[in-house]
C-alpha cells in the first residue's frame, strides 16, 4: 500500500506528539525493516543489500536520484543509506526535498569524496551518520540499528 507525504507527515507527528506526552505508540504502528539504499554505483548497491539481507533487513535498492523521487512507499522503510554523490546531483538536497514533503527518514549518507565542506553540509542536514567509503560494515549496521531502534 502506498502512503502519501502527507500521511507519513502525519504519523510522524503522532509519534512526536506521544512522545512528548510519554506515550509508546511504536509498537502500535506495522514492523519496519526496510531500509532504502541509494548510490549510482550498481556494486555498492549489491553489496549493501547482500550486508543488510545478512543482518536482517528488507532493502529496496535506486541507482539514481530520480528513481527515489519516483518512489511512492515510504511507509515500510525505517530508514535511508544515501550516497552524497548521486551522478552529479546532491544526495544532500535531496534528502532536503524529501524532508520538504514530509517524509522524515533518518538518513545515513555514504561518500567516497570526503571534504570538510560536504561533511558540514550532511552533519548539518540533520542525518544519523556520515561514513566515508570504504567504511567497515560494523560501522553502517551499528547505525542502521539506532536507526532501527528510533535512536538518533
Amino acid at each position: 500500500m502506498a502512503v502519501s507525504a502527507r500521511g507519513l507527515r502525519c504519523k510522524v507527528e503522532l509519534l512526536q506528539y506521544s512522545s512528548r506526552i510519554g506515550l509508546d505508540l511504536r509498537a502500535s504502528l506495522p514492523d519496519r525493516k526496510t531500509v532504502l539504499v541509494v548510490d549510482d554505483d550498481p556494486s555498492t548497491l549489491r553489496g549493501l543489500k547482500r550486508l543488510l539481507r545478512e543482518h536482517g533487513f528488507d532493502t529496496v535498492l535506486f541507482e539514481s536520484a530520480e528513481a527515489l523521487r519516483s518512489h511512492d512507499d515510504f511507509e515500510k522503510a525505517f530508514c535511508i543509506i544515501m550516497d552524497i554523490d548521486l551522478n552529479h546531483e546532491s544526495g544532500i538536497e535531496l534528502w532536503h526535498e524529501l524532508a520538504d514533503v514530509g517524509i522524515l527518514l533518518p538518513v545515513i549518507y555514504i561518500t567516497g569524496n570526503d571534504t570538510p565542506t560536504t561533511r558540514i553540509a550532511a552533519t548539518q542536514s540533520g542525518c544519523l551518520a556520515y561514513l566515508t567509503k570504504p567504511f567497515l560494515a560494523k560501522s553502517l549496521i551499528e547505525q542502521i540499528e539506532r536507526a532501527s531502534a528510533g535512536v538518533g
